[in-house]
Formats: C-alpha cells, sequence, structure tokens
C-alpha cells in the first residue's frame, strides 16, 4: 500500500503565492481607484485656475487696446500690439463699435447674467452647463467709430501658436464727428 504522506508545507506554500496575487491586484485596483477620484476633483480646480489667469490676461489686453486707441495722438498715428490668444476669441465689431473677447470656461468670473464694469470694460458671465462663457467688451459706440481695414466689417481673431500683430490707426474724423480708428491684423 501506497500511503502519500501528507505535507503542510507545500499546500501552504500554493495557497501564499496565490493568496499574494490577488491581494497584489486589490490594492493595485484600489490604488488606481483613488488616483482616479483625486484627479476628479483636481483637474476641473486646475483648469479652472488657468481659466481664470486666462480671464485676467484678456482684461490687461484690453486694457491695453484701450490705452493705445485714447493716446494715439491724432490723425496719421498708428501703433502695433502684438497679441497673442491662447484660449478663447476676439472679436472687432466694426458695426456695433465693440472690442470683445469671449471664453469658455469653468471659472465663473462675474455673477451669471450681470455685468460687471472693471473699468471701461464690461464682464458678463452666461452659464452654459457646467461651462460658463465670459464676454468681455469695450463698448466705443458713440465715442469712436472703429473699422477694420477701413470697413464697417467684423473680424475675429481665436487661438493661434503665434502671437497677431494688431495694427491700431487713427483716421481723423467722419461726417458725424467721431473719431475713425481702424484696425488690421498684419500678416
Amino acid at each position: 500500500m501506497n500511503k502519500k504522506r501528507f505535507l503542510p508545507g507545500k499546500v501552504l506554500e500554493k495557497n501564499l503565492r496565490g493568496q499574494i496575487w490577488v491581494e497584489t491586484v486589490i490594492y493595485t485596483l484600489i490604488g488606481f481607484s483613488l488616483m482616479g477620484l483625486v484627479l476628479a476633483f483636481v483637474i476641473p480646480k486646475i483648469e479652472e485656475t488657468r481659466d481664470r489667469g486666462t480671464i485676467e490676461q484678456s482684461i490687461a489686453v484690453l486694457r491695453d487696446i484701450d490705452s493705445l486707441i485714447r493716446n494715439l495722438g491724432g490723425p496719421g498715428n498708428q501703433r502695433i500690439l502684438e497679441l497673442g490668444i491662447n484660449k478663447g476669441s476676439m472679436t472687432i465689431n466694426a458695426h456695433d463699435d465693440r472690442i470683445f473677447f469671449e471664453i469658455e470656461s469653468r471659472h465663473s468670473y462675474s455673477q451669471p447674467g450681470q455685468n460687471v464694469d472693471i473699468g471701461r470694460i464690461i464682464a458678463n458671465t452666461r452659464g452654459k452647463g457646467k461651462i460658463n462663457i465670459v464676454t468681455l467688451a469695450l463698448d466705443y459706440n458713440g465715442e469712436y467709430n472703429i473699422t477694420y481695414k477701413g470697413q464697417e466689417e467684423n473680424k475675429t481673431l481665436t487661438k493661434a501658436p503665434v502671437p497677431y500683430s494688431l495694427s491700431i490707426s487713427d483716421k481723423g474724423g467722419d461726417p458725424s464727428g467721431k473719431t475713425v480708428i481702424n484696425m488690421e491684423v498684419i500678416e
């Protein structure tokens, strides 16, 4: 008769190896789940902070444009402004004599639906689901006649890898007595 001897060490060793692999897989899954949860909360906050910085930069650009327009000096004077757009778009609205930035953002810059004055700039936020559309505008209606390439046409500048060169020039007065400010993108 062959009697098999029971060797507890061998069976125990096989069970431990299997248990170690199961524990490794479970701990790895728990680790990935925790990292996913942290990223789910951290990434939107990072994007919101980045958007807030973009909005602040857009306000600074609009202030620079306003300062150039107001300090051109007289007919025939021209200034060049380097304008980088990383997010959103800037529109020169010659029909309404307005210049505005529009940015989709996670950051709510102002109370939704309320206009907020930031010096000469008017900020407005409107909700669109989880995203906000922030509009920053300079309104020259009744003060200057804004044109693009000498005509009453609109121009939208969007995100670009290189800065735009924006020419701003004083073309003198129009028949209604408003100063004509011409804007052009130099290509």
